[in-house]
């Protein structure tokens, strides 16, 4: 049973992601989304500080360039940052040569009022922008992964995904858990002290 966010007071793996209504910008129309939209579904949700920026770009863009692996394993994924949904308009209306992000995969939702950022616990209050925060959501809305860089540097789609990829192996193998660097295919482990050393004596 997931543990309550509100119950606990901070926010952790295992508990429900934290429910939020916000406008986003997907194929340049503006439309209201709830994360409550995607159950049934895994997402990736991750913050960044600002459109208009550096690393923030690179990020987007190769999130959207490998959307379609996302959706082919059940995923969505949704950007968010503290800018307004005009700022995110004007970006996607950019070309990536100039620095924007031009057509998008996904949504990017505004988080204008700092709200979203606050719940999952990424603002940064001095600078009044998100850390670059990634939450991974499974299907029942429960929180499985979370991480959280600093500014000055991204995040990397392979391991996303393969992260991604490992939850769901586990949760479709309630009997298995999968070792350090697990890629899809690799031999996995069955968690007991009798049974686990058939995988270690294999590497």
């Amino acid at each position: 049973m997931p543990l309550s966010y509100a119950a606990e007071g901070c926010l952790r793996v295992g508990q429900t992601a934290p429910e939020f209504s916000a406008t986003a910008v997907f194929d340049q129309e503006f439309k209201t989304i709830k994360l409550s939209d995607y159950r049934g579904k895994y997402v990736i949700l991750f913050f960044y500080p600002l459109d208009f920026t550096f690393v923030c770009p690179t990020e987007i863009t190769a999130f959207s360039d490998r959307h379609n692996e996302f959706k082919a394993i059940n995923t969505e994924v949704l950007g968010v940052s503290v800018d307004s949904e005009f700022s995110h308009l004007a970006w996607i209306q950019s070309d990536r040569k100039s620095g924007g992000v031009g057509d998008l995969n996904y949504p990017l939702v505004s988080d204008i009022k700092k709200e979203i950022s606050a719940l999952y616990n990424v603002l940064d209050p001095e600078a009044g922008v998100a850390l670059r925060g990634l939450f991974i959501i499974d299907k029942d809305g429960v929180i499985q992964h979370a991480t959280i860089n600093n500014l000055s540097f991204g995040r990397s789609v392979d391991e996303t995904l393969r992260t991604l990829q490992a939850i769901q192996y586990v949760q479709s193998h309630p009997d298995e858990v999968c070792p350090a660097g697990w890629q899809p295919g690799d031999q996995t482990m069955v968690p007991d002290p009798i049974k686990s050393k058939v995988f270690f004596a294999s590497v």
